[in-house]
């Protein structure tokens, strides 16, 4: 309690009369706000406060610091709190006159607020006829309420209201999403106190979440709702499960509890269980022993609210159950369990047949209405069945096993499995069982009586004598006095080893995977849950046996188990589960664990061969879907834990030489994914090579085998992080050593693109750093070197348009080698080989020493060139230039050859132009001086070839591109067009009639455009 309402406290004035406390509470001044004195009024009934009024103005759920302030200054103060009798029984006693004076008094004090209702009461009085005198004795407010009234504790319905549509309507922002559980916690609390408001209070919630226009909209536009809005609703359908067993309900509550259901339920924008859509599933009703079946008509979806429709068929009127819940010692030692639907087991401890999410529901129930000692009696009860259960599964797997092996399929023993189940039932039992652990085993001091919930059940409440007269064989009296008080457990038994056993049970049950994506999420995070809840746990030696006895079975469970020798293709993964089973396992019993680990690998939903499902055993529940591949929209979360798993056990293995091969095996067989093989791969690499000891040269291979195995799965298949991969894979076999690179080149093909084997891997094998990195002398040098030239040569000719010049320059140090790879070349070159690769290596042989290769690959690359009139600007210009640089640069016969193929290949006339002025000089600029002293001192003409050739062509490029462009140009061309002319001229007058020729051309454009009049201005202007 905070110093200002310690304050409030002490400062408060109170008088009470009859069943109603009334006063001033001064709230203390502060630094921002006035002292302020509050009048405040409060009912109350039969412990409970009814209603109140404070003017204070706050509006809120809860009641103000006021209201809070006057209650506990009536509590902690009584004494000096002056009591009246009620209103009523003061006005009794008072004469006609003093009656007249106390009316008159009020009015005259309160003239202003009561004087229109006193004239309006005192017309009405004298009026014979009048309503009010109908009506024998008068109200009175202080005097509390009639026996048989409901009392219920004050709740302002307008504020619920008003605050839930707030939250809602802020759409998850503000932390209204975090605000809105508080509300269902404060639900339960009420629920736990049984507060009749809770029911009242989840109502009006439940109205404002159904008037959510969100909801209509999402239906309109098919989009789903958000994951923190959609578990919003998984609490609100938990709550109304909770409310409607409620063991003291009366019938006409329930009554009214399933008309608004229904109500809700027939809404179209009611949000569906799963999230995404109906299934068919059992009613919850199914497979009670007290047969109340209610409405079996299948409804087209389930709803958030159809299974506390459905709980409404349920009742706490079974004999069984009463025992169970009534008391810690309820047994029968001379049972025999040798039956379906034993009541007992063979310990003569009781159980209790049920659907197993219902019989949670009951025990989620009973704790949330207060009743934690009865709650954990059943809940003890569902266990003891359950495991009952398990064993009977492993009898008859043991009876058949050879049959359904032989198979080599099974079916799902359960549609509906328990984790991720609307209803929670393993996280019930869990937190029931841990809560009833920490408390220290204190029972309730409140005793349940199941015995009168139904009116329309002829059951009358049984003595205590009564509870155990069902059977002769069931514990006498005497003998109960002789036990001890606590009897839920048995020897060496704890509440936190049954609540673990029971989350072991309920994570390796074999269950199918639901339809839709918030399903499928759910049980991805309820497993998580469990999980984190069992790792809070600190493992000892009994619940290291409970470990080992749970991991057994798993394996040997058949169809009952996750884990079992072969499972549905439809069935959950157990990745995750088995994770934390191998972790918890490991420094126990390190053989259990990989064998659970191991087992727990596979994804059959990936295995294309993996059957559908065993429709033999009528017993089996069998999928009814063949393929849902494409609808588990959670598969790639299931793949990384896939992963995770086999990451934890590659990192648990190291040093193992015998465990990693296992290790590996599993991997290559089960993981189907090639970026999370790559991702083990370099997990493995990276625990192998810890800075602070030696390399596991077993690990590293390990990784090399994954790494290889990436190779060959993304060789065919497009990969953005493929060359990445390939850089790895030779760190990789770097580091195991120099055979690993050999031999990783000696089957390239398998392994690598052309382009990927002689760029990255045999120029990385040949590097320094590598021959460095690996110690190598002379011959393992000359080897590794021999290997990556042999890569190069069959990649060039593979691939030479891509290879080509990585294998000259690879082998560049070997001359048959270096010949082998030029003849790839000059074979390739006709047919496969483009200019642009051509000019390339044409540019490598010159700059390597070899000019007249060069020439000879340029020529080639020339043949394949076609530079049309308007590409001025194209890559290959540059090219263009040197080809015939190098061609001049060697002699008047390799120019005059080059020329021709210019011509040919090149119609732009101002690349013609700048070949011709080049080929004009006497040391051509683009080539070294080894090769211009050739060519000192001797001038090209151009009256004669080669040059006269390509001076024509020049010319008549000119003119072919100036007819083009005039075609199509506009005005704010014309002054570009004017200065390609003036090039033009330049070249006309390089021939020994160009002026002529010029003139004639020019003439003959001012004739054939004449109608471009302005145009032929600026040429007349120009040119003349």
């Amino acid at each position: 309690m905070t110093f200002s309402m310690e304050q409030m406290i002490w400062q408060a004035c109170a008088n009470s009369c009859g069943f109603h406390l009334s006063g001033t509470v001064t709230d203390p001044a502060t630094p921002s706000s006035p002292e302020l004195v509050c009048s405040v009024s409060v009912s109350f009934d039969r412990c409970k406060i009814t209603a109140v009024t404070c003017t204070c103005g706050n509006k809120d759920i809860f009641y103000c610091a006021h209201v809070v302030a006057l209650s506990l200054y009536r509590v902690r103060k009584p004494e000096q709190v002056k009591l009246h009798l009620p209103i009523s029984e003061t006005l009794f006693q008072m004469s006609r006159d003093q009656l007249q004076k106390f009316v008159q008094y009020l009015i005259s004090v309160h003239h202003t607020e009561v004087l229109p209702t006193a004239q309006k009461l005192a017309d009405e009085i004298l009026s014979q006829n009048s309503e009010i005198n109908q009506v024998h004795g008068a109200p009175d407010p202080t005097a509390g309420a009639s026996v048989d009234d409901e009392n219920c504790w004050h709740l302002d319905e307008e504020q619920v209201q008003e605050q839930v549509k707030l939250f809602l309507s802020q759409g998850g922002y503000h932390g209204s999403g975090k605000q809105l559980n508080l509300l269902f916690s404060k639900v339960r609390e009420m629920l736990k106190m049984r507060d009749s408001n809770g029911a009242r209070m989840l109502t009006l919630i439940t109205e404002q979440f159904m008037a959510d226009p969100r909801l209509a909209l999402w239906r309109q536009q098919g989009t789903t709702m958000t994951d923190k809005y959609r578990q919003l609703w998984d609490e609100l359908g938990a709550l109304w499960m909770c409310i409607v067993l409620n063991p003291h309900c009366k019938a006409e509550q329930k009554s009214s509890w399933l008309r608004q259901l229904r109500r809700w339920n027939s809404v179209d924008v009611c949000p569906w269980e799963d999230g995404n859509h109906g299934n068919e599933l059992p009613n919850l009703t199914h497979s009670l022993p007290q047969g109340a079946h209610g409405n079996q008509e299948m409804r087209p979806h389930r709803t958030v609210f159809t299974r506390a429709i459905e709980a409404c068929d349920l009742h706490w009127q079974d004999r069984h159950l009463q025992h169970i819940i009534a008391s810690d010692l309820y047994a029968n030692y001379c049972y025999h369990d040798n039956q379906e639907g034993s009541l007992f087991d063979a310990r003569g401890w009781p159980l209790w047949h049920e659907h197993v999410p219902t019989a949670c529901a009951r025990v989620d129930a009973l704790r949330s209405h207060g009743y934690p000692r009865e709650a954990l009696r059943l809940a003890i009860a569902v266990v003891n069945t359950l495991r009952r259960q398990q064993q009977r599964q492993l009898e008859h797997f043991r009876r058949h096993k050879k049959e359904l092996l032989h198979k080599g399929h099974t079916s799902i023993t359960n549609m509906e499995g328990w984790v991720g189940h609307p209803l929670d039932p393993i996280g019930t039992l869990f937190s029931t069982l841990t809560e009833s652990g920490r408390a220290g085993e204190e029972g309730s001091n409140i005793c349940l009586d199941l015995s009168a919930t139904r009116e329309d059940q002829n059951v009358k409440r049984l003595p205590p004598s009564c509870l155990f007269a069902d059977c002769s064989s069931v514990v006498t009296r005497a003998d109960l006095q002789r036990m001890p008080v606590q009897r839920l457990l048995g020897d060496g038994e704890s509440y936190v080893a049954l609540a673990v056993e029971t989350a072991l049970m309920g994570l390796g049950q074999q269950r199918v995977m639901p339809d839709g994506l918030y399903a499928q999420e759910k049980v991805c995070r309820n497993e998580e849950q469990l999980l984190a809840k069992l790792q809070e746990v600190e493992l000892d030696d009994s619940l290291v046996k409970i470990f080992r006895k749970e991991a057994v079975f798993l394996l040997e469970a058949g169809p009952y188990s996750g884990l079992g020798e072969i499972v549905h293709r439809e069935s959950v993964p157990m990745h995750t589960f088995a994770r934390y089973l191998f972790t918890s396992l490991l420094p126990h019993d390190a053989e259990l664990a990989y064998k659970i680990a191991l087992r727990a690998m596979r994804l059959p939903v990936l295995e294309s061969t993996a059957s559908s499902g065993d429709l033999s055993r009528p017993h089996h529940i069998v999928s009814v879907v063949p393929n849902r591949y494409p609808r588990w929209f959670t598969l790639s979360h299931i793949e990384s834990q896939q992963c995770e798993l086999a990451s934890t056990m590659l990192t648990a293995a190291k040093g193992d030489s015998r465990r990693l091969e296992t290790v590996l095996e599993s991997i290559q067989k089960n993981i189907h994914s090639s970026s999370h093989i790559f991702k083990l791969a370099q997990d493995a690499f990276k625990i192998a090579t810890l800075m602070d000891s030696l390399p596991d040269i077993t690990l590293l291979k390990v990784a090399l085998e994954l790494g290889l195995q990436v190779m060959r799965i993304t060789l065919s298949t497009l990969n953005w992080r493929r060359r990445e991969m390939v850089r790895w894979l030779v760190t990789c076999a770097t580091e195991v050593g120099v055979y690993a690179l050999d031999s990783i080149m000696q089957s390239w093909f398998t392994l690598f693109t052309p382009t990927e084997a002689t760029s990255i891997v045999a120029t990385t094998v040949m590097s320094n750093s590598t021959i460095v990195r690996l110690h190598l002398d002379c011959h393992q040098q000359e080897n590794l070197a021999s290997s990556a030239r042999t890569l190069a040569l069959q990649c060039a000719m593979k691939d030479p348009q891509n290879c080509a010049l990585s294998a000259l320059t690879l082998c560049e140090k070997d001359h048959i080698a270096f010949e082998t790879a030029y003849q790839i070349v000059l074979d390739a070159a006709a047919t496969g080989m483009s200019y642009t690769q051509l000019f390339t290596i044409a540019r490598y042989m010159e700059h390597r020493g070899y000019p007249m290769r060069a020439y000879k690959l340029a020529t080639l690359a020339m043949a394949h060139l076609n530079l049309s009139y308007n590409q001025d600007t194209h890559p290959a210009i540059n090219d263009v230039l040197w080809a015939c640089a190098l061609s001049h640069s060697l002699g008047k016969n390799e120019l005059a050859a080059v020329i021709p193929l210019v011509v040919k290949s090149v119609k732009c006339a101002t690349v013609l132009s700048d070949i011709l002025r080049r080929c004009t000089l006497t040391t051509p600029g683009m080539v070294s001086a080894l090769h211009s002293r050739r060519n000192s001192g001797k001038l090209m003409s151009l009256d004669k070839a080669p040059l006269r050739q390509l001076l024509d062509a020049t010319i008549g490029a000119y003119i072919n591109t100036t007819h083009s462009r005039l075609t199509h140009i506009s005005p704010r061309h014309y002054s570009e067009f004017i200065e390609f002319l003036g090039k033009a001229r330049e070249t006309f007058m390089m021939a020994h009639d160009g002026h002529i020729q010029f003139t004639q051309f020019i003439d003959n454009l001012k004739q054939i455009y004449k109608g471009k009049k302005k145009l032929m201005m600026l040429v007349r202007e120009r040119f003349g």
